[in-house]
């Protein structure tokens, strides 16, 4: 089959040269982008039945950008001042650089990990006597306290946002040649808008481990799985796809 119609269970990027956009105007492809998933924020009022005093705690763990807005906006509903010893590990220097959206910007209380968050450990375990707040959302990875539990440092797991499902009613149907994803959420979305939703011939991508296992046990067909050694990022996966499919011919 030749792959005309793409659909990215994303945001469509801004950046007019998005690697997207220039697979689209190589193989000459429709590429859509609609996000199957979408943050809520966890109520101040629903928080505080946690029972979890954020200034308890002398350093904030920042793993993304929706980490640290709500975070940030958390503080702001309970009227709470996060005092100027708080100090911040950011997964990666984007996070980092975030941050000053709400902070002034000192070295001394910014801690930065290369990408990863086995990166970011390396800088925890030099502050071991923190004791650490970790902002996530109702499905963190979980690698993320079992490392911590590893390293043996005190933290505190809260919930501050929720990854829900998209409505995707203005979808109609779902006749693309391809469907991209990247969260085992994306997947659970699909079902939870497209109950009898049937794959036969549509292509499936999914990026990284955890939403390759979802598509399998959703009983789904994978077609590219990404990151590859050879094609790191979904488009080049995509189109190394390509390519091989019109070697096929």
């Amino acid at each position: 089959m030749k792959i005309k119609t793409i659909l990215v269970s994303q945001p469509e990027p801004t950046d007019v040269k998005s690697p997207y956009h220039e697979l689209g105007r190589k193989f000459g492809l429709k590429i859509d982008f609609k996000p199957f998933i979408k943050v809520e924020a966890v109520p101040a009022q629903d928080f505080r039945q946690e029972r979890i005093n954020i200034l308890d705690h002398t350093a904030i763990v920042l793993t993304s950008r929706n980490a640290v807005d709500h975070f940030f906006r958390m503080c702001k509903e309970l009227r709470l001042n996060v005092p100027e010893s708080m100090k911040y590990f950011c997964v990666s220097e984007s996070v980092a650089y975030y941050v000053q959206k709400y902070i002034v910007y000192r070295k001394r209380k910014v801690f930065i990990g290369k990408n990863t968050f086995q990166d970011l450990l390396d800088v925890i375990r030099k502050h071991k006597d923190e004791v650490y707040l970790v902002p996530c959302s109702d499905i963190q990875k979980q690698e993320i306290p079992a490392l911590l539990d590893k390293a043996g440092v005190k933290y505190t797991n809260a919930v501050f946002y929720r990854t829900v499902a998209s409505d995707l009613s203005d979808l109609k149907n779902l006749k693309y040649d391809m469907l991209v994803f990247f969260s085992p959420a994306g997947i659970e979305s699909l079902f939870k808008n497209f109950p009898k939703f049937d794959q036969n011939g549509t292509i499936i991508a999914a990026f990284g481990p955890t939403t390759s296992k979802a598509v399998r046990d959703a009983g789904l067909r994978l077609d590219i799985e990404a990151p590859l050694p050879e094609a790191p990022s979904m488009t080049g996966a995509i189109e190394l796809y390509i390519k091989r499919l019109g070697k096929k011919k």
